[in-house]
């Protein structure tokens, strides 16, 4: 299962989020570190859903880069 993950700068550090996933958020010092902490929140998430008898969201969104002009 694969999601899409968003990883913005901010001023002093990055921060990552899983659109089909509320609330599943990390920051890092850097963009290898952040990937770490939003893979490792991802498990966390779904290993906490199913816990909780929760179904497993399907993926459903996806990223496009767009060219302005």
């Amino acid at each position: 299962m694969k999601f899409a993950v968003v990883i913005e700068k901010a001023e002093s550090n990055y921060s990552a989020f899983v659109p089909d996933l509320p609330g599943c958020i990390a920051t890092g010092s850097t963009i290898e570190e952040v990937d770490t902490q939003i893979r490792e929140a991802i498990e966390f998430y779904l290993e906490g859903m199913r816990q909780d008898g929760e179904e497993i969201p399907q993926p459903s969104s996806s990223v496009e880069y767009i060219e302005a002009r």
